[in-house]
């Protein structure tokens, strides 16, 4: 039915809306995206980490590896070094002021105690306060929590099905007493995870429940093979459609959404190493590559310079998984590994998906950062 309008009144709502209009290049400009977070994992286990070698201009996030677990509460495994390194590590922030440096708590090595450490109330509490304790001593940034794993066997770790329920809980522990802390220094802290990117880790922990306190979750898409007794892509982004049930990095994305994660919270990981394999057969493309035995892969600064260099080591490219791999026919030597064209490939990934940025384990597999540089020209 029509309806009459006085010509007045519509006058009157056409100048308000070209005024409103006109004021929106001024007042109401939409928000800038944030910067793609770019995340190394830097390893002071080893002992003085030579900060000199780090382009921290490429930098968004150093996340220090790692703080170790003794009497159920955070501890600096080597206190001269690490607290050298926290000092040096800190100077990089003259070169890059927006510089955030965390603490990564656990590992692989040092896990073994995360149960025990976060199993009650009152143990949650003094872990909590130990881990803030070396953030507001040394003036970093946040705490990231690297537990392999909670609910299910690492390398040595004591696990029960409390972990599920715990696991949230120390997020909840570390993000209240940070909150403590900035309201004393008035700094915003962050609290992240890094998690593997394997089906089963979500039977026991509730990503649900915990994302809330997190900022970021970083996704170990690395390492899908490892030990044996077959060989194949530790760090594909896609699966190759050859192998049943494979682990990639969408996959692991996806298990993370349909675990209620926002996907603005998710970092895709990237190897910075390779891994390698001798093989049973003399075809790297027959499946299942069943191994010989294991063999070492190194970062990628010497896949590139010594082993891409190597007329014996011939590069393929899997489309599908948008993965590369070396093989020596003479020594039947599957590598495994991440280059500039994959790396490219994960960025774009991120680019379209949403993502938070991307992370990598570790800085110093790659010291002449060619890896590093390539994330740099996809992510600026």
């Amino acid at each position: 039915m029509y309806q009459f309008i006085p010509p007045l009144f519509r006058a009157t709502t056409l100048l308000i809306l070209l005024s409103v209009t006109a004021l929106l290049p001024f007042g109401f400009k939409p928000a800038p995206k944030p910067k793609p977070v770019v995340l190394a994992y830097v390893g002071g286990f080893r002992g003085l980490v030579d900060t000199d070698k780090i382009a921290v201009e490429k930098l968004t996030h150093i996340n220090y590896a790692f703080v170790d677990i003794k009497n159920n509460r955070a501890w600096l495994h080597n206190l001269a070094t690490d607290s050298t390194n926290f000092r040096r590590l800190n100077e990089l922030k003259q070169r890059n002021p927006d510089l955030k440096i965390l603490i990564s708590i656990g590992g692989w090595a040092w896990s073994e105690n995360f149960s025990d450490a976060v199993f009650s109330d009152t143990a949650r509490t003094a872990f909590a306060a130990s881990a803030v304790d070396i953030v507001r001593q040394y003036q970093l940034d946040g705490i990231d929590i690297d537990w392999e794993y909670p609910g299910m066997k690492g390398e040595d770790n004591v696990f029960r099905p409390e972990d599920k329920q715990n696991f949230t809980l120390l997020f909840k522990a570390l993000r209240e007493q940070l909150n403590g802390l900035k309201q004393q220094t008035g700094k915003n802290y962050l609290v992240t995870t890094a998690m593997p990117g394997f089906p089963e880790i979500f039977t026991h922990t509730d990503m649900a429940q915990a994302h809330p306190y997190l900022d970021y979750v970083n996704v170990m898409t690395y390492d899908h093979y490892t030990g044996g007794p077959l060989a194949g892509h530790h760090t594909n982004l896609y699966p190759s459609g050859k192998v049943d049930n494979e682990q990639s990095g969408d996959r692991a994305v996806k298990l993370y959404k349909q675990a209620g994660v926002p996907v603005n919270k998710l970092i895709l990981g990237i190897a910075f190493y390779g891994r390698a394999w001798q093989l049973q057969n003399d075809n790297p493309n027959r499946q299942p590559r069943t191994i010989a035995k294991v063999e070492r892969g190194g970062g990628y600064t010497f896949i590139k310079d010594s082993l891409l260099t190597n007329p014996a080591y011939k590069r393929h490219w899997d489309r599908k998984a948008k993965a590369p791999y070396l093989y020596n026919a003479t020594l039947k030597r599957f590598v495994s590994y991440d280059d500039e064209e994959s790396v490219k490939a994960k960025c774009r990934y991120v680019q379209r998906r949403g993502l938070a940025g991307v992370m990598f384990w570790e800085y110093f597999s790659d010291p002449k950062t060619y890896l590093l540089s390539e994330i740099n020209r996809q992510l600026p």
